[in-house]
């Protein structure tokens, strides 16, 4: 199974950017999605922001994962 990562863009340097993932930075590439700055939302994966977000989105499904999280930590 795969997996993309909501994450906020923080800062853009041509094609590569920085994201944060709650606290956790990242450099990513940004060579397949278009016109991204920063306060965007960006899906990540492998290290490839691969689709533009809205800001409601993003936070929608990282309230999901959070609410998977405490399951997982409630049930282990």
């Amino acid at each position: 199974m795969c997996l993309a990562i909501p994450a906020e863009v923080i800062k853009v340097e041509g094609n590569k950017g920085v994201v944060d993932y709650g606290g956790l930075e990242q450099e990513i590439s940004l060579d397949l999605v278009e016109d991204v700055r920063p306060g965007d939302y960006v899906l990540i994966h492998v290290g490839f922001a691969i689709e533009k977000l809205s800001k409601e989105a993003a936070l929608e499904t990282l309230a999901i994962f959070k609410e998977l999280e405490e399951f997982e930590q409630e049930n282990a």
